[in-house]
C-alpha cells in the first residue's frame, strides 16, 4: 500500500519543468514594456525641459514676443499630450500582462493542491496543459486562426501567447515574400536587446537590401547601394568583416553569376534563411524554446517508454492498430515509431526482466515459464515452444538459459 501511494504521489516541481516559458514570457514582455516607457520618458524629458527653460528665459529677458512664447508653450503641451496617450497605451499593455501573469501563476499554483496522480483534478489540469501545448504547436506551425479558435473554445487565452506568435509569423511571412520593412521596424523596437543577441539580424537585413540594389544592375542603384553600405554595413566592420568584403565583391558580379560565394548571396533562398533567422532571434529575445513544447513533452514520454524491442526487425503484434486483443505500444505505433527512432532508451533503475529468462534460436528472449504457458495454449504439439511474436516453432531442447551479467 505504501509503495502504491509513493508511485502515485504528484511531484509538482518535476511537472513544472516543462512550464517555465509560461511565466518567463510575461516577465520578458513586462521588462520590454518598462524599457519602452523609460525610453519615451527620457526622450521627452530631454526635449521639453530645455525648451521650457528657453521659453522662461525668453519671457524674462523679452527676447521673444508673447505670441512666440505662447506658440512654444503650445508645442510643449502638444508633446505632453502625445506622451500621455503613449503612456496610457503602455499602461494598458502592462495591466494586460499583469492579468495574464496572475492567471498563469494561479494555474501553476493549483498543481500544488493536487495530492495524487489518481486525483480527478490532475486529469483536468493535464487536459488544460495539453490544450496549451497544442495551441503552442499550432502557433509555431503558422495555424494562427485554428490556434485562436481552440484557445477561445477551451477558455485558455491568458495561458497562451497568441499575440506574440501571430506577430512573429506575420514578420516571418513578410520576409519570405521578400519584404524587410516589418523586420527592420521590429529590430528598431528591440535595438538595445539585439546588441546582446548571438544573431546578427539587423546586419543580415541591411545586407539583403544591399544585394537587392546590386541585383537590379542599374547605375543609379549601384551608387545608392554604396551609400547604403557605407551607412549601414561599415559599422559592423569589426564583427562582420568577411561578409562586408564579399558584399563589396558583388559590385563586380552580375545576378546570374555562377561564382561562389556570390551565387549564394544572390540566391532567392536567402529570404527563407532570413525568415528562419528572424524566428530564432525572436525566440531568443523572449526566452522562448526553439522547439515546440509539445515536441519536448513527447520526447520525454517517448524516451521513458522506449525499449530495444520497439525497433526490432520483427513486427510485434501490439503494433497492429486494428488489434482489439492487445494494447498498442505508443513507440511501436505507426504514428510515433519513426519519431522515436533517434530517442535514447529509458534509464530504468528497477529491473523488469523475467526471473527465468531463456533465448530461442532466433535470438529473442522470454521468461521460460510464461513462454511454456503461452505455447501450451497456442500450439497443440508437445515439447514444442512457439515464439509469440514471430510465430516460429522450436523444440524445447533448443531453448538456452540466459545469465545477466
Amino acid at each position: 500500500m505504501a509503495a502504491e501511494l509513493t508511485s502515485t504521489k504528484l511531484n509538482a516541481e518535476n511537472h513544472l519543468l516543462l512550464d517555465q516559458p509560461l511565466l518567463r514570457l510575461p516577465h520578458e514582455l513586462a521588462r520590454k514594456n518598462f524599457k519602452s516607457v523609460q525610453r519615451i520618458v527620457e526622450r521627452e524629458r530631454d526635449h521639453v525641459i530645455p525648451a521650457l527653460k528657453e521659453a522662461a528665459n525668453a519671457s524674462i529677458f523679452n527676447t521673444q514676443t508673447p505670441d512666440q512664447t505662447l506658440a512654444a508653450l503650445d508645442a510643449m503641451i502638444l508633446r505632453m499630450q502625445s506622451l500621455k496617450r503613449k503612456m496610457e497605451t503602455l499602461h494598458e499593455e502592462e495591466q494586460k500582462i499583469q492579468i495574464q501573469s496572475r492567471k498563469r501563476i494561479q494555474h501553476l499554483d493549483s498543481l500544488h493542491d493536487i495530492p495524487s496522480l489518481a486525483d480527478v483534478k490532475y486529469d483536468q489540469w493535464s487536459r488544460v496543459r495539453l490544450d496549451r501545448l497544442l495551441v503552442d504547436h499550432m502557433l509555431r506551425s503558422g495555424y494562427s486562426e485554428s490556434a485562436k479558435h481552440l484557445a477561445k473554445e477551451k477558455g485558455i487565452e491568458d495561458l497562451v501567447d497568441l499575440d506574440v506568435f501571430v506577430q512573429c509569423q506575420r514578420i516571418a511571412e513578410s520576409l519570405r515574400r521578400g519584404e524587410t520593412k516589418d523586420a527592420l521596424h521590429w529590430c528598431g523596437e528591440n535595438k538595445a536587446a539585439l546588441k546582446k543577441s548571438q544573431y546578427n539580424m539587423e546586419f543580415e537585413l541591411r545586407l539583403q537590401q544591399y544585394i537587392e540594389m546590386i541585383r537590379s544592375g542599374d547605375k543609379s542603384k549601384l551608387v545608392e547601394a554604396m551609400v547604403h553600405a557605407k551607412k549601414y554595413l561599415t559599422p559592423y566592420a569589426e564583427t562582420q568583416s568577411t561578409e562586408i568584403h564579399r558584399a563589396a565583391g558583388l559590385l563586380a558580379f552580375p545576378g546570374d553569376t555562377k561564382a561562389e560565394p556570390y551565387k549564394s548571396m544572390y540566391s532567392p533562398d536567402r529570404w527563407t534563411y532570413l525568415s528562419d533567422l528572424f524566428v530564432r532571434t525572436h525566440n531568443e529575445l523572449l526566452s522562448l524554446p526553439s522547439r515546440p513544447l509539445l515536441h519536448i513533452a513527447l520526447s520525454a514520454g517517448l524516451s521513458a517508454l522506449k525499449t530495444p524491442s520497439c525497433h526490432s526487425a520483427y513486427t510485434s503484434s501490439s503494433s497492429n492498430s486494428f488489434s482489439t486483443t492487445t494494447s498498442v505500444c505508443p513507440i511501436c505505433s505507426t504514428e510515433l515509431n519513426e519519431l522515436a527512432r533517434n530517442m535514447p532508451y529509458a534509464n530504468h533503475t528497477r529491473s523488469y526482466v523475467e526471473s527465468d529468462p531463456i533465448v530461442l534460436p532466433n535470438g529473442r528472449i522470454y521468461g521460460q515459464q510464461r513462454l511454456l504457458e503461452i505455447s501450451k495454449v497456442c500450439s497443440a504439439e508437445t515439447n514444442k515452444v512457439k515464439d509469440p511474436t514471430t510465430g516460429e516453432v522450436f523444440d524445447q531442447s533448443e531453448m538456452k538459459k540466459v545469465f545477466i551479467m
